[in-house]
């Protein structure tokens, strides 16, 4: 245990702290939430080390370093509903949980969604709800969110995505192009989107976040 904890202490000194992650409640969550808790158990050896974790056939964690910067860029704020996309391990929604009021983590089935939830209730997290659907469709039943982090690779944002966004909201994704990638913040301001290109970061493109293919003309 007390090793685990060493771990996770020189995860934040060492990885986060360095890397322009200067939001303390960031921080904070990171040093609090147990990664290896959302990790497969043949996993958990590597949960504090810097790099993404391959949780699944078409899952991956992004790097703890990579997911503190897009947490900070994301600006959540203490009464914030927030949507967590992708990932299937449910860390990024929990550590989003120690911000903001409430989390949807949105999986993309239901063995996923049971699992994060059964994660979350073992270290008394209480303010996340686990869901199961189609990632790029977002979550109707519980928008507007006044953010939607996407832990993973997108092409392009779907306008169901957009549309779930409240007046104000902010959505942070990162996008890959030819094996490059690098974060942005989309905000919206009524009827129109804003949005900020910020660091480099590499991410697996997110089944669904394809840019739309231009139609074959005889």
């Amino acid at each position: 245990m007390a090793d685990i904890a060493l771990q996770r202490k020189n995860m934040v000194e060492s990885q986060i702290r360095p890397s322009d992650v200067t939001d303390r409640r960031v921080t904070a969550a990171m040093s609090a939430i147990p990664r290896e808790a959302f990790v497969p158990e043949r996993l958990a050896t590597f949960a504090y080390s810097d790099d993404a974790l391959h949780v699944g056939p078409d899952a991956v964690m992004l790097s703890p370093t990579v997911l503190a910067r897009l947490v900070q860029l994301a600006d959540i704020n203490p009464d914030d509903a927030v949507l967590v996309i992708g990932g299937c391990s449910g860390y990024a929604a929990a550590i989003v949980a120690q911000i903001a009021k409430s989390v949807v983590a949105l999986l993309p089935d239901r063995v996923s969604a049971t699992a994060v939830a059964s994660a979350c209730r073992s270290i008394a997290i209480d303010n996340v709800t686990a869901v199961a659907g189609v990632l790029s469709e977002g979550w109707k039943a519980q928008c507007p969110y006044a953010v939607i982090v996407v832990e993973g690779g997108v092409e392009a944002v779907p306008e169901a995505l957009k549309s779930q966004l409240a007046d104000g909201g902010r959505l942070v994704a990162i996008e890959v192009e030819r094996g490059l990638g690098h974060a942005f913040l989309l905000q919206k301001t009524g009827e129109f989107f804003v949005r900020r290109d910020t660091f480099q970061a590499a991410a697996q493109l997110l089944k669904g976040f394809e840019s739309p293919k231009p139609a074959f003309v005889f």
